[in-house]
């Protein structure tokens, strides 16, 4: 079944940019269809939108890139290669990459999609040295599972957003802790169940090894790269930079660069005020998103060891981020059309009018499933729709961190098919969106009866 959908996916399935091209007509053409705006106010929605979600935009991309220099650094790195070896078939491969990738996702979606993409190619690698072929698309598509567990762990956008004072919504749901939504019964339940559904999925998944293909086929040059990494921490690998080749005389500004002591102190100062900002509120309480990416940027001062060297690292990092940078105003847009025309009231509105308090959870995971197609970002889609999901939420009683959980576990639901986030995953390891995407649309289907059931029965 896993070869049969991956083959349909790979003559239907478009590129990540042109499924946003797509998904910009579709909402458009829906928008003039459904509301009383017709072709030119769309377009004037779709321009609207375009820029509104820049300061996001740059949320996330640090939350990628700082995410990445941790998981690609020489330390990290080292202990991936390490455990790359103890698959000794194609299953087991498969079960351990999509494990590691959920449990670091988990934590970090960023650091989860790096680190995933990254030991899919280290096991694939480490297989091939022992004269074994693991099935290389299906292990780069248990790299992307830890796009389907993030939302319900501590770099949830939109819990994290919802935890900020001041954000947009306050009026209506209040500042609302982590300790009432991802650090609940609740959302560790959903957690729980996705790892116990997509570990042994992706088991059963794996081909025999006479119809796998490895990575020699699909991204010979990573064969070549030998025991190293893939990206900005294996070049830079935490060491000093030779200055001038090494020959010229050193300047008081290269032994700034390369100095250790700057990284350090500045490092332990982000920490002494993290610490602090945490003893005073809690972590459930305290984490923020500006907060989180404050926290991976002072990891990486201390992974990297000198400016020079997190700096290098940063650039090499940033490629990762260019589908996000060039796609996320295209997603902005389809944002403008949805919410200025009306059709995101229309959506959810048409959802959950027929909402109850114990239905509730299902329709906003179904809603949440349904707006990540056309705007795949935790946060952009809770800009649109977290008002009237908050505001649902409390007329039936539903606690906001209920509703901030079963909104965004449909939000990584549909990730699974859609193909976004998985742009610097596919970079690392040089394969195409197609090639994963069929086996990742099987991880969506099976988990829509594990999330009904989950979402309806689990106790907050």
């Amino acid at each position: 079944m896993g070869q049969a959908v991956a083959n349909w996916s790979e003559r239907w399935v478009p590129s990540p940019f042109l499924f946003a091209i797509i998904l910009t007509l579709i909402a458009y053409v829906v928008a003039i269809a459904l509301t009383p705006d017709g072709p030119l106010e769309n377009v004037i929605n779709w321009y609207d939108g375009f820029w509104v979600l820049l300061e996001f935009a740059m949320q996330m991309v640090l939350i990628l890139v700082t995410g990445y220099v941790v998981a690609d650094s020489r330390q990290v790195s080292s202990l991936l290669n390490r455990v790359a070896s103890i698959p000794d078939s194609g299953p087991q491969a498969a079960a351990l990459v999509a494990a590691v990738a959920m449990v670091a996702g988990y934590f970090h979606w960023g650091v989860g999609l790096i680190i995933g993409a990254i030991f899919a190619v280290f096991v694939a690698r480490a297989g091939l040295q022992r004269g074994m072929t693991f099935h290389y698309p299906l292990l780069c598509a248990c790299g992307y599972t830890s796009q389907v567990i993030w939302h319900v762990g501590p770099s949830t956008s939109a819990g994290l957003l919802s935890a900020t004072e001041g954000h947009v919504f306050e009026d209506v749901i209040g500042v609302v802790p982590l300790s009432e939504s991802v650090f609940t019964v609740y959302a560790f339940g959903i957690a729980l169940l996705v790892f116990l559904t997509v570990v042994p999925l992706m088991y059963l998944l794996a081909p025999e090894e006479e119809h796998a293909v490895g990575i020699d086929e699909y991204a010979p040059g990573l064969v070549e790269a030998g025991e190293g990494g893939v990206g900005a921490g294996a070049e830079t690998g935490g060491d000093e930079r030779a200055a001038d080749g090494g020959t010229a005389q050193r300047m008081p500004a290269d032994r700034l660069d390369d100095s250790r002591l700057v990284s350090y102190l500045v490092g332990a100062g982000m920490f002494v005020y993290i610490v602090q900002h945490f003893a005073t509120a809690g972590v459930g309480e305290a984490l923020d998103i500006n907060v989180f990416n404050f926290l991976f940027i002072a990891i990486g001062l201390f992974l990297y060891g000198t400016p020079t060297a997190y700096v290098e690292a940063i650039r090499g990092a940033t490629e990762s981020a260019a589908g996000i940078i060039l796609q996320f105003p295209f997603y902005a847009g389809i944002l403008g059309i949805i919410d200025n025309s009306g059709l995101s009231e229309l959506m959810a509105e048409a959802l959950l009018d027929i909402a109850t308090p114990t239905t509730f959870p299902v329709l906003a995971w179904i809603l949440g499933g349904i707006m990540n197609f056309f705007v795949p970002s935790g946060g952009g889609e809770w800009g649109i729709i977290g008002g009237i999901v908050g505001e649902t939420a409390v007329e039936l009683g539903v606690a906001p961190g209920q509703a901030i959980i079963a909104y965004g576990t449909g939000d990584m639901w549909t990730n699974m098919f859609q193909p976004f986030w998985a742009i610097p995953l596919l970079g690392i390891t040089r394969v195409r969106a197609r090639d994963i995407l069929g086996y990742t649309l099987i991880v969506m289907v099976v988990l829509t009866p594990v999330f009904t059931l989950g979402l309806y029965f689990l106790p907050y």
